[in-house]
């Protein structure tokens, strides 16, 4: 094939990924391909597979790049997870092994950095987001909860019960208890536990941070009222992350994101001035999420404390909260 003939290397990708196999199939040489894609900027992402000048070899590209060499897998796990905005405690990203399912038990794809999971899987239990083959959400949380560990299980599965906003995208609750409960009524090994740990869930959850402190407080034997529902003396709604309500103690987590604006921050104080008017409310103990992921112990610590401390104090009569930060 003459060298005018012969298609331009960008006009061979799909998805901003190039195989080797369909340069060589339109005609490009062995001896060149690869000098020729090392000069124009392509990015080698694995053996047989680049990613085309500009591309960033995100997720989603290198997901893309594993498919075309392999188009029987189907991405699964947490590479589903991130694809679905489900949050984990350990976001799937490039350094991370990438997650497939294959269902044929006569053949695993050999390859650094990718885990293939061997699991039965039904066709309506596998659909296309942004372009590659992926389970389903349900699917996605009823895998991740058979897999555990417990802690990144439950903040997966609190995070698709939940309304979220993930990489500054804001989604809608991806399923809920009842249908995921269903979806592990399977003979697929973990299944058992899988559906014990899915009473530990909690779709009121507003993120990972407040599902590791709920779990550790359960642990602890402490068992708060999560997302609880107080009024202000004027009518006005707002929620506690957790309440310990006879001793009036609130228990607030902040996020990664806490007092990123001004705007936030001026919500954030106004908030919490609502809260100081409710009168189930005495004292309130705040914690970055650092402190809940870094700092457990303490944390719980902390709580006990201060709940000691409330039943000391005389019957409170409303409107005059503390604040230990």
């Amino acid at each position: 094939m003459a060298d005018g003939d012969r298609r331009t290397l960008g006009e061979l990708g799909e998805g901003g990924v190039l195989l080797v196999s369909r340069a060589l199939e339109a005609g490009w040489p062995r001896s060149s391909l690869t000098r020729a894609l090392r000069a124009e900027g392509w990015t080698q992402l694995r053996h047989g597979a680049w990613a085309e000048p500009g591309r960033t070899p995100d997720l989603v590209t290198r997901l893309r790049a594993m498919q075309l060499l392999e188009p029987r897998l189907v991405v699964s796990h947490r590479s589903a997870a991130a694809l679905w905005l489900i949050e984990t405690l350990a976001p799937a990203t490039s350094v991370r092994p990438l997650d497939f399912i294959l269902p044929e038990l006569n053949h695993r794809p050999k390859g650094k950095g990718i885990r293939v999971h061997r699991l039965p899987l039904a066709p309506d239990e596998v659909t296309e987001r942004q372009g590659l083959r992926v389970t389903g959400a349900i699917r996605t949380v009823a895998d991740l909860l058979r897999a555990g560990p417990q802690d990144e299980a439950l903040v997966a599965v609190d995070s698709a019960l939940s309304r979220r906003t993930v990489g500054g995208v804001r989604r809608a609750p991806l399923t809920v208890h009842a249908t995921l409960a269903a979806a592990l009524d399977s003979p697929i090994r973990g299944s058992a536990r899988a559906r014990r740990w899915l009473e530990l869930a909690d779709p009121g959850a507003g993120s990972p941070a407040e599902t590791m402190a709920r779990l550790r407080m359960h642990d602890a034997g402490l068992h708060p009222e999560s997302q609880a529902e107080l009024r202000t003396p004027d009518g006005r709604r707002c929620f506690l992350d957790f309440l310990f309500r006879a001793e009036g103690l609130g228990v607030e987590i902040e996020g990664y994101a806490y007092h990123g604006t001004r705007e936030s921050h001026r919500r954030d104080v106004d908030r919490f001035n609502r809260i100081a008017q409710c009168p189930e409310v005495r004292l309130v103990l705040r914690f970055t999420a650092e402190d809940v992921i870094h700092r457990l112990a303490w944390v719980i610590q902390q709580i006990r404390a201060a709940l000691a401390t409330c039943a000391s104090w005389a019957p409170a009569t409303g409107g005059a909260v503390r604040a230990w930060a």
